[in-house]
């Protein structure tokens, strides 16, 4: 028995839904965490930082886990779910941590002229958006042809 290992690469529109799935599952976390921190007050506030909590919650805490998620499961759960894994572009194997750093940090990168670098994965032949060209990644699904 022979078995062939196909690689695609993921798409704008899948990767939008992991990131819904991911974002639903930092608001499932954050928001609790943040009512235990500040009360009634936390939804009522225009302040853009409420405190040192705020940023430990909303900013370091959410950094954090996704880093972890992509050293060593090559995916946040979102993307999980779809079954598809971040890896190395030129080796396919696990992004490293210095790689998985800038990819977080090219998510900014990515964002801030209109969300460009993020819709560029639906124009580029191997679905990288910014942040996956600056930290050398790219998203693909495997499967296995018996």
């Amino acid at each position: 028995m022979n078995n062939e290992i196909t690689i695609a690469y993921i798409g704008f529109w899948q990767r939008v839904l992991a990131s819904l799935v991911d974002t639903a599952l930092v608001v499932l976390i954050t928001v609790p965490l943040m009512y235990f921190a500040y009360g009634e007050i936390y939804p009522q506030t225009d302040t853009f930082v409420m405190g040192p909590m705020d940023v430990l919650i909303n900013y370091a805490l959410p950094f954090i886990g996704v880093i972890l998620f992509w050293v060593y499961k090559s995916a946040t759960p979102g993307k999980m779910v779809i079954k598809a894994q971040i890896v190395d572009a030129q080796t396919g194997g696990k992004p490293s941590a210095k790689q998985s750093v800038i990819r977080y940090l090219g998510y900014f990168v990515s964002t801030i002229p209109l969300g460009l670098g993020l819709m560029w994965v639906g124009w580029d032949k191997r679905k990288q958006g910014w942040h996956d060209k600056l930290a050398g990644t790219v998203v693909i699904k495997k499967n296995v042809n018996v």
